[in-house]
């Protein structure tokens, strides 16, 4: 998952929440990152744990949660110009859906390593029409719903009601079909334009061009049959591939996207969609000597081994994108596709050459201009995951620091009171009035004398210890600390935080404060324990005192 959904996801968590409870969410979450990088690539597992902590900690609805969460990518995506990229998507909203599953088509360059989900359109009429949304990610049915509404209400001026039909679960796919009801007037037009009227004179003219020339202005197209066995191929799979012909489409190919069974159904029902079609089986170079060839693929690999051994044998799999086309004539289907080449090293490891993709179209011009750029652009977001990463560092320093300063705090003063502070409250509306309250005082019985017979830092080993088993107790008994001075101990029930019981806590912590004692030796006599003397007092009621 990249970055620009978990940045975006953030920014909503922090806006409808506040920065303080963004962040019990993301310490709750276990999210290290305190920022993301865009084009940087994060667990799928961090919008779920994020999701959870805000159920946890603030009781809203997952499905609420996505649904915001979708619509506000909407707007996210405006600041880096991803709009102008939805506003031409299509003319109005039926020809965006129907165009959606190729949207991410168009982000590939930006994104090489999305795993986008696929979208498919059917049943349309004029009040709307029924969306298939396929995805390999489970729980964002509601986050995509968000987003349609939001697409709609932005671009196309109009609201949507979506309506879940069906949800079907495997392992690793999700299928969800919707119902999307607005106003598709659009789609009147269209049929007026796929029927017209009888009276209008519509000119033909018949180009006669035979199969030869045809095959050979589509170098990487492939015709294959109802049964799905290939029965020609253009000249460019033919140098790579020469034994393609006769076998089966769905064998020799995996269908990548849509994210659908390789079958003759599924295909005719989405000759709308692109298609992506990669080589099941690595590509074997002919007329190459087999050492040449790894020794070669080392050397032009060797840039990009710190993506990984599963990137390098990806880039011997031949990957093809284009259409499929149903010739009536033939009774078969055409794909008219074209190699994906993100960079020569895949270009070279395929066994392809640049005079082998068509001139007609820019497969060449992508090529050539992506490899010119891609080392500038890797360069810049190296230094952009560097600074990135040094922002990370200092993130967590800094909060380990404020975890240390928090805990200082709340030694000096009470932690609800200082959470109040922290909010800006005015010093003078934290004064409280307290009626009733316990306080307990304690100290060591002949102190001076024990001092006396030991060494200072025996001294200081001694009051440690002590008050470490009286803090303990403290939070126990649901008291607090107010002071220590020497060997005097100080703690107080019935404020910052208001109790009936503060008597009776305070009696509890003092009988288990006496006998803690058993169990702390008296430095100057190891023979003995020390003793404390404890007194507890209430304004309304009289001093107590007790030694043990």
């Amino acid at each position: 998952m990249y970055g620009l959904l978990l940045e975006s996801f953030l920014e909503v968590v922090q806006d409808k929440y506040g920065e303080e409870m963004a962040e019990k969410i993301r310490r709750q979450a276990n999210v290290p990152q305190h920022t993301f990088v865009t084009h940087k690539v994060y667990s799928e597992t961090l919008i779920p744990r994020m999701v959870s902590a805000i159920v946890d900690l603030t009781g809203d609805k997952v499905e609420e949660i996505m649904d915001l969460m979708g619509s506000s990518f909407v707007t996210f995506v405006t600041r880096y110009g991803y709009d102008k990229l939805l506003r031409v998507l299509g003319r109005n909203f039926r020809d965006f859906l129907n165009g959606l599953d190729n949207l991410h088509e168009y982000l590939r360059f930006s994104y090489p390593k999305l795993k986008p989900p696929s979208f498919f359109v059917d049943n349309e009429t004029a009040d709307g029409l029924t969306l298939h949304y396929r995805s390999k990610r489970k729980g964002f049915i509601h986050y995509v719903k968000g987003q349609i509404r939001m697409v709609a209400k932005i671009f196309y001026n109009m609201n949507v009601d979506v309506q879940v039909i069906s949800e079907s679960r495997t392992e690793a796919m999700t299928h969800v079909i919707m119902k999307l009801y607005f106003d598709n007037s659009a789609y009147d037009d269209v049929l007026k334009d796929d029927h017209p009227s009888t009276n209008e004179f519509i000119p033909s003219t018949q180009l006669n061009v035979s199969s030869q020339m045809f095959f050979s202005a589509f170098p990487f197209h492939m015709v294959f049959t109802r049964a799905l066995v290939i029965s020609s191929t253009g000249t460019g799979l033919q140098a790579i591939l020469p034994d393609l012909c006769g076998k089966q489409v769905d064998i020799e190919f995996a269908l990548s996207r849509p994210l659908l069974e390789l079958s003759w159904s599924n295909i005719m029902s989405h000759t709308n969609n692109i298609f992506e079609l990669t080589t099941t089986d690595p590509i074997i170079l002919r007329g190459r000597d087999e050492s040449t060839f790894e020794e070669d693929f080392d050397s032009v690999s060797r840039t990009t081994s710190m993506s990984g051994g599963f990137e390098l044998e990806a880039q011997k799999h031949l990957k093809l994108k284009g259409q499929m086309m149903y010739m009536k004539e033939w009774n078969a289907m055409m794909f008219l596709g074209t190699p994906v080449m993100p960079n020569l090293d895949t270009m070279f490891n395929t066994g392809l050459y640049i005079n082998d993709l068509s001139m007609h179209d820019s497969s060449r011009d992508l090529v050539l201009a992506g490899t010119q750029q891609s080392v500038e652009l890797k360069l810049a977001l190296d230094q952009e995951q560097q600074k990135s990463k040094k922002l990370e560092d200092s993130m967590r320093k800094l909060d380990i620091e404020m975890r240390k300063t928090d805990l200082l705090l709340y030694q000096m003063i009470p932690k609800a009171i200082a959470d109040r502070l922290r909010r800006g409250e005015k010093s003078l509306n934290i004064c409280e009035t307290f009626e009733s309250v316990t306080i307990l005082f304690s100290d060591v019985v002949g102190f001076t004398s024990i001092c006396s017979l030991i060494t200072p830092m025996q001294v200081v080993a001694m009051l440690n210890s002590m008050y470490t088993v009286f803090d303990r107790l403290s939070e126990r008994h649901n008291v607090y600390k107010v002071e220590t001075i020497g060997d005097a101990y100080m703690v107080v029930s019935g404020a910052p935080s208001r109790s009936k019981l503060h008597a009776h806590h305070i009696c509890e912590l003092a009988i288990d404060m006496l006998h803690s004692m058993k169990k702390i030796p008296d430095p100057s006599n190891r023979e003995d324990h020390l003793r404390i003397r404890i007194g507890d007092e209430d304004p309304h009621q009289s001093n107590n005192q007790r030694t043990h």
